[in-house]
């Protein structure tokens, strides 16, 4: 997702006047000048750093919905409605099985050694920001079981 269309995005939802949308992309909005500005690129924010923020929001986002109150349906309600907002701009994540087709394309070799540490050190450079690890552990553990 480019800086700019998360902008956009905004700008869209201050003309529909829709507070509760906006408030929501301008967190992810901050959150991404956050990251751009912790790693010396203030004036560039490159998409990667975009994507990151996205997916920091989005979990930090689930874990609040999951540690809601049952009780609580009114917090329920607006947890989901910005993980609903979150997930608009989210990157697509590889789904399990296409974790496994990588794993078995690119490292083979690494994963004949069954040393769990190893393949995952290697692993999670070349799907950062493409898979989630809790995903690429479990298909590791799978393929070396």
């Amino acid at each position: 997702m480019k800086f700019e269309e998360l902008r956009a995005e905004m700008i869209k939802a201050m003309k529909a006047r829709d507070k509760k949308r906006k408030e929501v992309i301008s967190s992810l909005i901050s959150a991404s000048k956050k990251i751009a500005i912790d790693e010396g690129t203030r004036d560039e924010i490159s998409d990667e750093q975009v994507n990151r923020a996205i997916s920091k929001e989005l979990r930090m986002a689930k874990e609040q919905l999951e540690g809601c109150p049952a009780e609580r349906e009114d917090l329920k309600e607006e947890y989901s409605f910005i993980v609903s907002v979150i997930e608009e701009f989210a990157p697509k994540m590889l789904s399990q099985e296409e974790i496994e087709a990588f794993l078995n394309e690119n490292f083979a070799e690494i994963l004949a050694t069954k040393n769990k540490g190893q393949i995952m050190k290697n692993v999670m450079p070349a799907l950062k920001g493409k898979a989630d690890g809790k995903d690429i552990q479990q298909v590791v553990s799978k393929l070396i079981g």
